[in-house]
C-alpha cells in the first residue's frame, strides 16, 4: 500500500482525471440516447439550403455542434462519441484544476479537481449522453484559464486565444457565453478597482473580442459558401428559442414542474447547490481578497442559473453548464485554512461520496437488467418488419427510436419541441400523412393530444383514414402501417 499511497499523494489531479474518464466508460455499453441519435441523424443527412441550415432534418443548434457529430459518425458513431465524451470530461477536470491553481494555489487545485470529477462522474447528472453541454466544457474552462493568464501576464495573444475558446463554446451550445462573461466582468472590475490600467484592460478586451470573432466569422463564411441565408442561420440558432419559450409557457406545466423539482433534488444530492451556496455565504469576506475574480465568478453563477431557469425544460444534464461556476467557487474557498475552507472541503467530500454511491446504484441497476430501453427496442422491432425503402415518423420526437429503426423520416422534426413550435396544429404532419410522401410507418410514441387540442381531431382523422394499427410500442402506444402496404406485425421484445 505504501507505493499506492505515495502515488496518490503525488498525483491527485491525474487520479481525478483518470477516475472521471473511467467513470464514463460504462456508457459504452448503453444504447444511443435521444439527443445523441438526433444529432447523428441530422449530421448524416446534412444538406444546407438557403432556407434550412441542415436540410433534411431541423434542429435548433449551431452548425459547429453538428459538424462534430458528423465527424464522430464518420469515425465510428456512438462508440466514438462516448469515448470522446469520457476524454472531454477528463480534460475538463484538468482545466478546472489549472483554473484553481491560477486563482488560489496548489491546495485549491486538488480540491477543485476532485469536485469537478465528482460532478462529471455522478449518474444523477448524467454519465452517458454526450451533447453540447459536455463538449463545450473544455472550451469554457479553457477560456477562463486563458483569461486569467492573459490578465496576469498582460498578454494580448493569450487574451485572443481566450476569446476564440469562449466563442467555440457558443458554437457547441449557443447559450454558453460563460467564458465571454467571465472575461468581461474580470476586466471591468480589474480596471475599476485599479488592478488593471485602462489601456491594458482595453487592449486585452479588444484582443479577446477579436478572438471571439474568429469562430463567429467562420460560421458566417460557411453559411455564405453553402448558400444558407444569414437570417435562416440566426433564426435556427437563436430566433427559435423565443418562439419555443412561448410554446412551453402556453403548454401544460406538469412535466416541466416535475422535472424542475427533480433537478433541485439532484443539485442538492450531488453537492452542486452547496458549492454554489458557499460563494453566496462568504461573499462579503471573499470580495476583499480578489474583487475581479470574485465578481466574475458571481456573474457566471448568476447568469448560468438564470439561463437554466429560462430554458423552461429542466432536463438533468442542464446542470453540466454549472460546473465551471462550481469549480470557481471551490477554487476560491477550498484552499483556505479557516472555517470557510474546511466547510468547502467537506462539501467536496460529500459530492465525492454522492458520486460513488450514485455510480454503485447505477451499475447495479444496469447489471441487473432494470434499465429500460423501450425506444430502442421498439425501433429495432420496426426495423425487423420493415422492407427497403420504408420510412418512419415518430410522433413525439424520439430520435433514438428513429435511428434504431434504420429508417429515414420524411418529416423534418426529430424532437417534440421543434414540432410543436414550427408545426402548430400539426398542419404539415397531417398533410404529409395524407400525401404522396406519407411514411410507411407511424409510431405514436406520445398521444396526439399530449400537448394541445389544436389540430388533434384533423390529425387523428388522417391517421384513421390512411393507416392501420400494426402493433404496439413498448410503452403501449400504437404503431401504424400505411393501408396500401403489407408488412409483418411489429412485435417488440420489451422484457
Amino acid at each position: 500500500m505504501g507505493p499506492v499511497r505515495d502515488f496518490v499523494r503525488r498525483h491527485p489531479v491525474a487520479i481525478a482525471v483518470a477516475a472521471t474518464v473511467l467513470a464514463r466508460l460504462p456508457a459504452l455499453t448503453r444504447p444511443v440516447r435521444a439527443d445523441e441519435a438526433g444529432f447523428l441523424l441530422v449530421a448524416g443527412a446534412w444538406d444546407p439550403r438557403p432556407d434550412s441550415v441542415f436540410g433534411t432534418y431541423w434542429v435548433d443548434r449551431p452548425p459547429p455542434l453538428v459538424a462534430v457529430f458528423d465527424a464522430v459518425d464518420a469515425l465510428g458513431g456512438v462508440t466514438t462519441l462516448r469515448v470522446l465524451g469520457a476524454l472531454v470530461a477528463g480534460l475538463s477536470v484538468l482545466l478546472a484544476a489549472a483554473v484553481a491553481g491560477t486563482v488560489s494555489g496548489p491546495r485549491a487545485t486538488i480540491w477543485t479537481a476532485v469536485l469537478t470529477a465528482a460532478l462529471l462522474s455522478n449518474p444523477m447528472i448524467d454519465i452517458v449522453a454526450v451533447k453540447g453541454e459536455l463538449l463545450a466544457l473544455p472550451c469554457v474552462l479553457g477560456s477562463i484559464l486563458l483569461t486569467l493568464l492573459a490578465v496576469r501576464r498582460g498578454s494580448w495573444p493569450v487574451a485572443f486565444a481566450a476569446g476564440v475558446a469562449a466563442a467555440l463554446a457558443l458554437g457547441l451550445k449557443q447559450n454558453l457565453a460563460t467564458g465571454l462573461l467571465f472575461a468581461g466582468v474580470l476586466l471591468l472590475v480589474g480596471w475599476r478597482t485599479g488592478r488593471l490600467r485602462g489601456r491594458s484592460a482595453a487592449a486585452l478586451a479588444g484582443a479577446g473580442a477579436a478572438g471571439a470573432g474568429v469562430p463567429v466569422l467562420a460560421t458566417i463564411a460557411w453559411a455564405e459558401a453553402t448558400g444558407v441565408r444569414l437570417g435562416t442561420l440566426w433564426d435556427t440558432v437563436y430566433g427559435f428559442r423565443g418562439a419555443a419559450a412561448r410554446v412551453i409557457a402556453d403548454g401544460t406545466t406538469d412535466a416541466p414542474e416535475r422535472r424542475a423539482w427533480i433537478l433541485l433534488v439532484i443539485a442538492l444530492a450531488t453537492g452542486l447547490l452547496a458549492v454554489l451556496a458557499g460563494l453566496v455565504a462568504h461573499l462579503r469576506e471573499l470580495r476583499h481578497d480578489d474583487p475581479p475574480v470574485v465578481a466574475a465568478t458571481c456573474a457566471v453563477v448568476v447568469v448560468d442559473l438564470v439561463s437554466l431557469g429560462a430554458g423552461g425544460s429542466f432536463w438533468q444534464d442542464y446542470l453540466i453548464p454549472l460546473v465551471p461556476g462550481a469549480a470557481l467557487c471551490t477554487a476560491l474557498l477550498a484552499g483556505r485554512d479557516d472555517r470557510r475552507g474546511r466547510t468547502m472541503r467537506g462539501v467536496v467530500v460529500f459530492a465525492t461520496a454522492s458520486a460513488c454511491a450514485g455510480m454503485a446504484f447505477w451499475l447495479a441497476w444496469n447489471l441487473t437488467g432494470q434499465q429500460e430501453f423501450d425506444e430502442v427496442r421498439t425501433g429495432e422491432a420496426v426495423a425487423a418488419s420493415a422492407e427497403p425503402g420504408d420510412t418512419l415518423v415518430v410522433f413525439g420526437g424520439r430520435a433514438d427510436l428513429q435511428r434504431s429503426s434504420g429508417l429515414a423520416s420524411p418529416y423534418p422534426y426529430l424532437w417534440s419541441l421543434p414540432m410543436r413550435t414550427r408545426d402548430p396544429g400539426y398542419t404539415d404532419l397531417a398533410a404529409l400523412l395524407a400525401g404522396p410522401r406519407a411514411p410507411t410507418w407511424l409510431v405514436e410514441w406520445v398521444s396526439v393530444d399530449a400537448w394541445s387540442d389544436e389540430g388533434v381531431d384533423e390529425l387523428a382523422a388522417v391517421i384513421e383514414d390512411e393507416y392501420v394499427e400494426a402493433g404496439r410500442a413498448c410503452n403501449g402506444h400504437p404503431i401504424y402501417l400505411r393501408r396500401d402496404v403489407e408488412r409483418d406485425p411489429v412485435q417488440p421484445n420489451c422484457d
